[in-house]
């Protein structure tokens, strides 16, 4: 992980309020909790591609603190736990496929960030599958729990990572010059 400098801080902030503001862009919301936004988690996938996925972690479990603070959906402590800091938090795995080289072809620098994005949009998956199956299987009716789960959290998960891996693929690689040139 790379040394906290006051340049990242300040950056993390930044795209902390970014994630926020976005959060609150609903263009779907599902019953129980969960939504699609207008790339609500760029920001904290790009400060993890940026900085490294030690950090890209920190700055998501933060994310997930602060969403519970501003309103979210808590049942029992471990829920919040794993709904949120951890659930976010995995956003930070975005950090670990995001090396850029401009010697790299197109292929493997799209393939890199669709990586990148499914990796840490996967962990968060997981996290809410597992919590829907632990702890809101009563929703599932007659239906099995992990089936269930599996489509609720499909329902906005997946088109949530449509969004952001388009534009993580369209603004990513112009930032990383940008970022190089300065």
């Amino acid at each position: 992980m790379k040394k906290w400098s006051t340049k990242m801080i300040v950056e993390a902030g930044i795209m902390l309020a970014l994630a926020i503001v976005l959060s609150k862009i609903k263009i779907y919301e599902a019953p129980q909790g969960g939504s699609v936004t207008a790339g609500s988690m760029i920001p904290i996938l790009l400060f993890a591609m940026r900085w490294g996925a030690g950090a890209g972690v920190i700055a998501g479990a933060t994310f997930g603190i602060l969403k519970i603070i501003l309103g979210g959906w808590v049942f029992s402590p471990i829920q919040a736990i794993l709904e949120y800091p951890v659930a976010f938090g995995l956003l930070g795995l975005a950090g670990l496929f995001s090396s850029w080289d401009s010697n790299d072809s197109k292929v493997r620098y799209y393939l890199n960030t669709a990586l990148s994005t499914a990796l840490a949009i996967g962990g968060r998956f997981i996290c809410h599958f597992l919590a829907g199956v632990i702890f809101f299987k009563e929703y599932a009716g007659d239906k099995n729990p992990w089936l269930y789960s599996l489509g609720y959290q499909a329902s906005y998960l997946v088109p949530e990572f449509i969004i952001s891996a388009i534009i993580l693929s369209l603004i990513w690689k112009p930032l990383q010059k940008s970022i190089k040139a300065n």
